[in-house]
């Protein structure tokens, strides 16, 4: 029972944060990242770098449940100290 429980509260709440971040009508992908993918610090900063460390924190969140997005989560955790529109 618990797993279920589990899975309808991480599907409501991956549901919530493509809401969030108006990716609710974005295609799935089998890979969220290229593994080769280089981001860097130089570029134009984010405009609001702490809704950027939300939604990386709800991305670590989910990747208890989702190891798929593990990469890309790592990845753009980062970059929590200066977001650009890149990351």
């Amino acid at each position: 029972m618990a797993k279920y429980a589990c899975q309808l509260s991480q599907r409501k709440y991956t549901l919530d944060l493509l809401k969030e971040t108006r990716k609710l009508g974005a295609k799935p992908c089998n890979t969220p990242m290229l593994v080769n993918t280089v981001l860097t610090k130089e570029g134009e900063l984010f405009e609001d770098p702490e809704k950027y460390r939300r939604l990386v924190g709800k991305l670590n969140y989910l990747v208890v449940t989702r190891p798929d997005i593990a990469y890309s989560a790592s990845m753009v955790s980062q970059f929590m100290d200066s977001p650009t529109v890149d990351h």
